[in-house]
């Protein structure tokens, strides 16, 4: 394909408010990660929310493969749609090009290059609103690059990120804080894929059957680094437990295990002020009759739906909103975030994880929390983008 079919026409680049210049907003979705189809959804919600009156946007989607191209700003491309998911590869608009960030913090500068032609420049991005959802994109390597860049982004740092996407290092500082966590187990690559005929495979083994006769069937294993429910699997018979384990590392080599908690599953978001983060209403996710557990068709194929707000008392609601609150500072997040929980029937409350780039679809529980709580979608995409650009990069 040639390069005048495909190059995109420059931007004439300019710093926010000068020469009339909208402050530019790069949406970056996609990735290599198995959530890319609902970062897609994801990135039609915000494209869909931005206020065109304010704000130039630039498209970036990530393909599976890891390619940065330049897409169709066409939102309504970007949903589920009879059960098929979205992909970057569809929208692209660059199919052999790609898109780089600079790399000197003292330019914003995007470039278009394609193999055989002369790099484009596409003008100055003000700040990037990653919605990726999963590793490569929400787990601290694409914030590493933007703030290498100098480019103000949406949403946590390297570290919160990093910690909110693995489920082991998260529940290690959950703990050290002093907040609730439910009972867990880690097994880590080099000893599982030894065999169980091997001496540590077989140590690994026996370490999930052990927890399992401590805390009882079920149990859940869960890659220790992905999301959206991808490749979790409820164990009721120890003779699927292999099984569940490949399923898990189909997703990452490192697996968790976790007890079932007898309670009610309830979320809060987080959003940051000025004058330091804020909680929303909570919201009950009430038990799915057609799957075993909230797993990744009930939440976006079957569109299984929360109660927002959750049915709590004002004590609950409070403790609630509380531990999200410290859950957030706990991990140093910024931005956003969407802390789960469990709400025994003991009455205890317990964490279950944070998301610091949560599910931003319309029928995604973050936004839903949030309109109930008085901000609509389109000004939580504002606030979340005005906070990003009055937020330096680098050590703060």
């Amino acid at each position: 394909m040639s390069s005048e079919s495909t190059s995109p026409s420059p931007v004439p680049a300019a710093g926010p408010g000068t020469d009339g210049r909208k402050p530019r907003v790069a949406v970056v979705f996609g990735g290599r990660s198995s959530e890319h189809a609902i970062s897609v959804v994801t990135a039609g919600a915000v494209l869909s929310a931005i206020d065109r009156t304010k704000y130039e946007v630039l498209p970036i989607g990530i393909t599976t493969e890891g390619r940065w191209a330049l897409t169709a700003d066409a939102p309504e491309r970007m949903a589920i749609s009879d059960g098929t998911l979205p992909n970057v590869d569809q929208l692209s608009e660059t199919p052999e090009g790609g898109v780089l960030l600079p790399v000197d913090p003292g330019s914003r500068e995007v470039v278009y290059s394609e193999p055989g032609s002369v790099p484009k420049a596409l003008g100055d991005v003000d700040v990037v609103f990653p919605v990726l959802h999963g590793p490569y994109g929400e787990d601290g390597t694409l914030q590493g690059l933007l703030e290498l860049s100098g480019v103000p982004y949406v949403g946590a740092g390297v570290l919160a990120s990093a910690v909110g996407m693995d489920k082991e290092y998260m529940k290690r500082v959950f703990d050290s804080f002093g907040l609730p966590i439910g009972p867990y187990e880690v097994i880590r690559a080099r000893d599982w894929k030894l065999g169980p005929e091997n001496d540590r495979g077989a140590v690994a083994r026996k370490k999930i059957v052990d927890f399992a006769a401590e805390n009882g069937l079920p149990i859940f294993v869960k890659p220790a680094r992905a999301g959206s429910s991808m490749g979790i699997s409820k164990v009721d018979d120890l003779a699927d437990l292999d099984a569940a384990v490949e399923e898990a590392r189909r997703h990452d080599p490192k697996i968790v295990v976790e007890a079932l908690l007898r309670g009610r599953e309830i979320e809060c978001g987080v959003l940051e002020y000025e004058d330091g983060p804020r909680a929303s209403v909570p919201a009950e996710i009430p038990p799915v009759t057609a799957h075993d557990f909230y797993d990744f068709e009930a939440k976006y194929i079957d569109s299984a739906s929360g109660i927002v707000p959750a049915p709590l008392t004002a004590e609950e609601t409070a403790r609630v909103q509380e531990m999200a609150i410290a859950a957030f500072d706990a991990t140093g997040s910024e931005g956003l975030a969407r802390v789960d929980f469990f709400l025994l029937d003991s009455g205890e409350l317990v964490i279950n994880e944070i998301n610091t780039m949560p599910g931003f679809t319309p029928i995604s529980m973050y936004p839903r929390m949030w309109q109930e709580s008085g901000v609509t979608y389109p000004e939580l995409v504002d606030r979340l983008i005005q906070a990003a650009l009055n937020r330096p990069t680098g050590l703060r």
